[in-house]
């Protein structure tokens, strides 16, 4: 039986929560969005991680003044000192978690070998490296890499067209957008992502929070990270995975 090409089309994000994850698992290409213009106090360069006091943003200092037009691939880091603080900052915090010693090298290596001047960069490389770790092998690309168009829903379609998708899997949140006839019209299906309802796992410092990079999971649980996602079709102890059904959260906003 032939199968529809599955891709997903996303602004890369700085080491984003376990939903990213299950959507980049859940396609056969993930197009990162990067040729579009970056917003400012959102995911792309900073996220989510717990500490003794509470939740604390681990933010890439980016430049921004009079770049308000620029774009994620455009952007460029303005600190090159941001990957020793933060990589001090996660092994400070998560010196207690069960699995931190297993993959301290490996945090090491990601973040002191990391000298890449450009966002989008910097994104790609922890992605690339968490999917690794998370046994994710879907085929990553950029949108820079395909032709470019005005329209959004025209730019959408012409990568999903040039990659050769016959199915566009979205987070929920763009309902309020996508025109999802005039994609029809061009032989393109939209599915939507649900985020909802993902079962807890045993995390420090409660109460539990979900929207929290996925390094929080994979320092609290290890190899078993799986197990609590929802793309690998893994049962839990909160019952089976349903991640191809209307939900209420976007990968890159799970708040």
């Amino acid at each position: 039986m032939r199968h529809d090409k599955v891709v997903a089309i996303v602004q890369s994000n700085y080491i984003p929560w376990k939903g990213y994850f299950d959507l980049i698992n859940s396609v056969d290409e993930f197009i990162l969005y990067d040729t579009v213009q970056y917003t400012r106090r959102d995911w792309r360069n900073r996220n989510l991680i717990k500490t003794r006091d509470g939740l604390r943003w681990l933010t890439i200092p980016v430049q921004v003044k009079g770049r308000y037009l620029q774009t994620i691939q455009e952007t460029k880091i303005s600190d090159p000192g941001w990957s020793r603080r933060h990589l001090e900052t996660i092994r400070h915090s998560y010196r207690r978690a069960p699995f931190l010693d297993q993959y301290e090298s490996f945090l090491i290596g990601l973040y002191r070998d990391c000298s890449n001047v450009l966002l989008s960069e910097v994104n790609e490389r922890f992605l690339r490296a968490i999917c690794q770790v998370l046994g994710i092998s879907t085929v990553i690309s950029r949108a820079s890499s395909y032709s470019r168009v005005p329209d959004r829903d025209e730019q959408l379609m012409t990568l999903l067209l040039e990659s050769g998708a016959r199915r566009y899997l979205s987070g929920p949140t763009a309902r309020g957008y996508l025109d999802e006839a005039r994609f029809e019209a061009a032989g393109l299906r939209i599915e939507w992502m649900d985020y909802s309802d993902y079962p807890e796992y045993s995390q420090l410092f409660p109460p539990f929070e979900h929207r929290v990079s996925v390094i929080d999971l994979l320092l609290n649980v290890g190899p078993a990270a799986p197990r609590f996602m929802k793309s690998f079709g893994i049962p839990s102890e909160a019952g089976p995975p349903a991640f191809l059904s209307p939900g209420n959260r976007d990968p890159e906003s799970p708040v």
